[in-house]
């Protein structure tokens, strides 16, 4: 498995500290190397300095991350930002996603669009002031056999994936090389709440990213006969 996703963790306390112009150049550099879950969705990444509702997590930096909302934003959104995610962790910086911060006006963004893009949700990145890294025995995620059928090394990597409020509302089916893969379908206050049902669709494309990671070719395709699963929504399939 990828060694950073076995040791990865969301940083919440950070160094005041801005990062060098060398380290935030090579941030640009990945930023323009990401590659999308649906390339035919527009979007747009960029780093700012501040934004509202942290919740108490303060970092020099936020990663934000604006698109055109069309079916499969959401996941496509999870999956590019979980590249940087892994990225920071990669390169000795603490990040964490940020389910509920909103862009402020240094961003030059009031009415949380840019042009005619939608701002998502960011990631707060910086120099740890915490350890950057834990165990894989210290993630706290619920066993493989209560959320996947079927063996696939790469599941594994997707059971390490981060989730908001750690919810791990995901399905995996493995078959004949495949992964299929499946959101919770959204019930209860949770499902009532927004901004939580959209979050589940950002958490599923930060897990399709870790089985992309571990994955020695990867496509992603919808196909039309899957196996259902009870309490769950299908997302597409690993190929």
């Amino acid at each position: 498995m990828n060694e950073t996703i076995r040791k990865r963790k969301s940083v919440r306390k950070y160094k005041p500290e801005k990062l060098g112009q060398e380290t935030l150049l090579k941030v640009q550099e990945q930023i323009k190397s990401l590659k999308p879950l649906y390339p035919d969705i527009e979007t747009s990444v960029f780093v700012a300095d501040k934004v509202k509702r942290t919740f108490g997590i303060t970092a020099p930096h936020y990663l934000m991350i604006y698109s055109e909302e069309k079916e499969g934003a959401y996941e496509n959104v999870g999956f590019i930002g979980q590249q940087m995610d892994l990225f920071f962790s990669e390169n000795g910086l603490g990040s964490c996603w940020l389910g509920v911060a909103k862009p402020g006006k240094e961003t030059g963004e009031e009415d949380e669009r840019q042009g005619q893009l939608k701002y998502m949700i960011c990631i707060a990145f910086g120099l740890p002031a915490e350890p950057l890294h834990r165990s894989v025995n210290e993630f706290k995620r619920k066993s493989l056999s209560l959320m996947s059928i079927g063996d696939d090394s790469r599941l594994e990597g997707a059971r390490l994936a981060p989730s908001g409020v750690n919810l791990q509302g995901w399905f995996f089916i493995a078959e004949s090389g495949r992964i299929h893969c499946y959101r919770k379908s959204p019930k209860g206050l949770i499902g009532m709440i927004r901004v939580y049902s959209q979050l589940s669709l950002i958490d599923i494309g930060i897990a399709i990213c870790h089985i992309a990671v571990e994955s020695d070719n990867f496509e992603f395709i919808k196909e039309h006969k899957v196996p259902e699963k009870e309490g769950f929504i299908y997302v597409g399939t690993v190929t």
